[in-house]
């Protein structure tokens, strides 16, 4: 497969190359802060990402609702960037592993879309062609994600980690939870919201957490820190500095993004179709079900069934309210922003049923569950 197409180009650059991956999830904008921060501790980052289908987010999606900013990048753009800000987020041509999107068809008809060896192909191939020499693979586990299961996430990890080895490549799987949304906003400008106030360090604790988790280990993937604590404490610093903040703005500015308009929407640019979801009891939220806000999210235009159906910059939900937060019958839990109108007939039922109340508050739930090394 990796060799079907061209790869990344990226001799004459000073690496080292270290990229994340992660399988997909609802309000999974963790690529965006993450770029930024490792490029500004001396990673580079080509960072080749994908659009949303189905109830999982896209990232370019997300940077495409930042006014002007283009992520179809030519290779010497994309080169150009690497070395200037040191990460650049393109997506992929179709030169990069052409055989993906035919054995992806061949999958979808033959019942094997699940495979673990052919997810595995299909994810390294792309990654190797992209000249990432390290890779952290963010595996989602939960409702909201493609494996359900914590045995099928391990097996995933596991598949990962063995085959990218193999290549020679440098490997960690950190496997994390994906049974609710991560952070408080999801859809494509919110999420963009979101990166900002973690680039601010004043994003939410999930989502904070995740990104100097998965920061660290690329720091020690590329040989920027000797272990996790000396990795995350870089990372808290490159946020704590602004440096972090600061690339992310100049990436903005690269990729023709107008930085002038994005601070202006941040904060208002919100869908005129809008509906309130309450609480109907007493209680406290025991769970929000990824996978029911994240189809919910589809009918309001955040992801896309089909390829070539458009997304809404300004669709999805704001949540005031998370797991484990004790409510009163009517008080506001989330506001849902759809396309149109009848977006939200559709969504909304979805999106209050994904809310569960009981009568006890929920006891601790980990955000990372494992992590897996070639040791």
């Amino acid at each position: 497969m990796l060799d079907s197409g061209d790869r990344m180009d990226l001799s004459g650059i000073p690496g080292p190359f270290v990229d994340k991956h992660s399988t997909g999830g609802v309000g999974d904008k963790i690529s965006l802060p993450l770029a930024p921060m490792v490029a500004s501790c001396g990673i580079k980052v080509p960072m080749m990402s994908g659009r949303a289908l189905g109830h999982t987010g896209g990232t370019l999606d997300k940077l495409e609702s930042i006014p002007g900013y283009f992520t179809g990048l030519e290779l010497a753009a994309f080169r150009k960037g690497l070395v200037e800000e040191g990460f650049a987020m393109t997506g992929q041509t179709a030169r990069v592993v052409p055989a993906d999107k035919k054995l992806y068809a061949l999958r979808d008809v033959t019942g094997t879309v699940e495979s673990i060896p052919l997810i595995t192909a299909s994810i390294l191939s792309k990654k190797v062609a992209e000249g990432a020499e390290g890779i952290v693979f963010d595996v989602k586990c939960g409702s909201g994600a493609f494996m359900k299961t914590f045995g099928d996430a391990e097996a995933l990890a596991q598949s990962l980690v063995a085959t990218g080895t193999a290549m020679g490549k440098r490997i960690v799987a950190v496997l994390t939870d994906m049974s609710q949304p991560l952070g408080y906003k999801v859809g494509n400008f919110l999420e963009v919201e979101e990166t900002i106030d973690c680039l601010e360090g004043r994003g939410p604790e999930d989502v904070m957490e995740l990104a100097f988790r998965l920061g660290a280990w690329m720091l020690v993937l590329g040989g920027a820190a000797q272990n996790i604590d000396e990795g995350r404490a870089r990372c808290e610093k490159a946020i704590s500095s602004g440096a972090a903040l600061d690339l992310f703005y100049r990436n903005v500015v690269r990729q023709s993004g107008r930085v002038g308009e994005l601070r202006a929407r941040r904060g208002t640019w919100r869908s005129g179709f809008s509906r309130e979801i309450r609480a109907d009891r007493d209680g406290f939220i025991a769970s929000i079900d990824a996978l029911r806000i994240g189809l919910a999210g589809v009918y309001l235009g955040v992801g896309r069934n089909r390829t070539e159906d458009s997304v809404s910059p300004t669709a999805g939900f704001i949540f005031e309210k998370k797991r484990g937060a004790r409510v009163k019958k009517g008080e506001l839990i989330a506001v849902a922003y759809g396309k149109d109108s009848e977006s939200l007939e559709s969504a909304a039922p979805l999106a209050a049923s994904a809310i569960s109340i009981t009568d006890a508050a929920p006891g601790p739930s980990p955000l990372i569950l494992e992590e897996i090394t070639a040791q």
